[in-house]
């Protein structure tokens, strides 16, 4: 019986050069496994494959030397466990994410939380190419947003209260993008230098700065035979509700303009990135 390898990939069941053979993609959201399911995994790969796992660029396993007659058992073994399949293909795949606020001392979001949001709210979605998503906490950059098709980066919005100052200078001293200044006792912001890194926010020890937490987009990043960074086409959005609708409006605006086996880039160095401004400005505006 000739087996579908096309439909078993876009269950993210890769096949190997070993004849009747495949590598089994692991959904792993964010870059998090619990306990148990790292000892599901394990199980599985000593049984049914060859007692190792690969570690992807991309946070995720993959168990190589999975039989293909075996894949079906090998799965429900899996899904007893708690772990799910990944994809492969044209849609979209497994969020990648650091450890964000909630571990990290820089992180200005909680990037894992959003993560698991972004996954239920897109993963496995066909379009007319792969899409990935990727979350970083801060301008740290971790996990290297810009080379994703949608790319999220946590930054703060910044404000001095001078009152609380003691004129320590140790948050210009903090400051990477010379935005910050002191002068006679008070310290001073030049706004266009700013990238919303928030050093001033944590590095303070009277608390004279105030940060509110947001969210730095960035589209069309790829990374592999052609390297594209990601452009920031809108400013930084202050909350999750305005952020789903630009991310809702960037992935529909890809899936209605792109060509078959398009990457969003292409898409937007075709059609210039115009048309994809409007909709996202649309989306910010309610």
């Amino acid at each position: 019986m000739a087996v579908d390898y096309k439909a078993l990939k876009a269950g993210g069941f890769m096949k190997q050069k070993q004849k009747g053979y495949g590598s089994l993609r692991l959904a792993v959201v964010g870059g998090n496994l619990t306990a148990e399911q790292i000892a599901t995994v394990s199980e599985v790969a000593k049984k049914y494959g060859h007692g190792y796992v690969h570690m992807t660029s991309r946070q995720g396993i993959e168990i190589p030397f999975i039989k293909v007659e075996e894949l079906e058992e090998v799965k429900q073994k899996l899904a007893k466990g708690g772990v799910k399949t990944g994809v492969c293909g044209p849609r979209v795949r497994t969020v990648t994410a650091c450890q964000g606020s909630e571990i990290c001392p820089s992180g200005c979001i909680d990037t894992y939380t959003l993560a698991q949001e972004l996954d239920a709210r897109y993963f496995g979605r066909e379009l007319p190419h792969k899409f990935k998503f990727g979350v970083t906490g801060c301008q740290n950059n971790c996990l290297k947003a810009e080379e994703n098709d949608v790319g999220i980066k946590g930054g703060m919005t910044v404000e001095y209260k001078e009152d609380a100052c003691i004129s320590c200078g140790v948050c210009v001293k903090a400051c990477r993008e010379g935005a910050l200044s002191l002068t006679d006792g008070k310290v001073e912001i030049d706004r266009t230098k700013c990238n919303n890194c928030a050093r001033c926010v944590k590095s303070c020890p009277t608390d004279a700065w105030e940060g509110t937490p947001g969210y730095i987009v960035s589209f069309g990043g790829t990374f592999g035979n052609h390297i594209f960074k990601g452009e920031e086409l809108v400013p930084i959005l202050r909350d999750k509700e305005t952020l789903f609708r630009v991310t809702d409006a960037a992935i529909d605006y890809f899936a209605e303009n792109a060509n078959p086996s398009e990457r969003f880039r292409k898409t937007l160095e075709r059609l210039g990135d115009e048309g994809l401004k409007e909709k996202v400005n649309q989306a910010i505006n309610g």
